[in-house]
């Protein structure tokens, strides 16, 4: 008993308290909050040094990647996966290079600018193509004009009508657009698991519903945290005492995901995508104040 107490990280109180949250908050992010695991990111990096909280971060990760993949199994979306690949796998090598260069502050620094310009710059395209979507207004047709058209008494009011799925968007930039995110999520999620505000707004621009928006999300980071796992390996960053501190910390990676779990499917479209704007905004702002 004395041997499997000594194998324990002597940590203190509050590094406990902080770390224990930071778990919850990596269960619910990969189920139900996709982007909100960068909260869990900067209570790590407040309780851990910079760089060994990233690998520490990095297996808890795993843990909820795989209770994400059981829970939206056959939800993702195959198709934007496969076309990820290639630019992830860049920014990934980037960000290692980067992550050996650079200081802890200067990481965080530059996630959180990079995501506050992604925030901006999606709000506006999605806003752009609602205007063009909506087209100019007509004229309005005098009272009592019998000319103008008559009202079509069987066409539902604004307001019961229901509003039709919004396309996802396509075009030459799309690839670019694809590409660019693809390059700063690989990057992001190399150097400090600050991935998921990145691909939330890359998939929050797709107009994705809900449930695939999750399993997109859950199988996408499940490919790149195993293929960071042997980088953040050959950097030295896991050692005994992070294995055996995420192992403790499992069972609460695990209570967060059932719970998410269950939020998530209760959750309305436009709740959803105004709750991954405000959580990427707060992460963004996390990694530059923390």
């Amino acid at each position: 008993m004395s041997d499997l107490a000594a194998l324990i990280p002597t940590l203190g109180t509050a590094t406990w308290v902080l770390v224990m949250i930071g778990a919850l908050v990596v269960g619910l992010s990969k189920t139900a909050m996709p982007g909100g695991g960068t909260i869990a990111v900067g209570v790590f990096a407040l309780a851990l040094p910079a760089k060994e909280s990233t690998a520490a971060l990095l297996l808890l990760l795993m843990v909820g990647d795989a209770t994400a993949l059981w829970v939206y199994r056959r939800e993702p979306d195959v198709r934007t996966l496969v076309r990820l690949i290639p630019s992830v796998l860049l920014g990934i090598v980037l960000g290692t290079v980067f992550f050996a260069t650079v200081g802890g502050h200067t990481v965080r620094t530059t996630i959180g600018v990079i995501l506050l310009v992604l925030i901006a710059v999606t709000v506006w395209r999605r806003r752009a193509a609602r205007v063009t979507k909506a087209g100019p207004v007509p004229s309005a047709t005098p009272a009592g004009d019998p000319s103008g058209p008559s009202p079509d008494l069987s066409a539902p009011s604004p307001a019961t009508a229901t509003p039709a799925p919004a396309p996802a968007p396509s075009g030459p930039g799309v690839a670019i657009s694809r590409a660019g995110y693809g390059v700063l999520g690989g990057f992001t999620t190399m150097v400090a698991n600050a991935g998921g505000p990145v691909m939330s707004m890359y998939f929050y621009a797709m107009r994705m519903p809900v449930l695939t928006f999750l399993g997109t999300s859950a199988w996408f980071f499940a490919i790149v945290n195993v293929i960071k796992l042997p980088f953040s390996a050959g950097l030295g960053l896991i050692t005994r005492d992070t294995l055996v501190m995420d192992l403790m910390l499992v069972p609460l990676v695990l209570i967060g995901a059932y719970c998410g779990a269950k939020i998530a499917r209760r959750i309305p479209q436009g709740v959803f995508e105004k709750l991954i704007l405000v959580l990427t905004v707060v992460s963004a702002l996390a990694l530059l104040v923390l």
